[in-house]
């Protein structure tokens, strides 16, 4: 049998909680199960992900970047960014 211990949360941690279980009958333990495994990457990443990667980090210290607005701006979509937050 599983040993089982007491944890103590704050009473909006609980609700968060009880807001992620995928049915009311999920026990706490199921939920945090679920969330501590989703948080780990079992899958290493490629050679190419890691290319791709240290490019884009060159890139980026090399200043040839964009800002997303000119992107957007680009796209003719430039309205969605002056209505959001700047």
């Amino acid at each position: 049998m599983s040993q089982v211990t007491t944890v103590r949360m704050r009473t909006d941690t609980k609700a968060l909680l009880d807001d992620l279980k995928l049915s009311p009958r999920e026990t706490y333990d199921d939920v945090v199960r679920r969330l501590a495994e989703s948080a780990y990457d079992d899958e290493p990443m490629t050679k190419e992900e890691i290319k791709a990667m240290e490019e884009g980090i060159a890139d980026i210290k090399a200043g040839r970047i964009r800002s997303l607005r000119d992107v957007m701006k680009d796209l003719g979509d430039d309205d969605v960014i002056s209505s959001g937050t700047s």
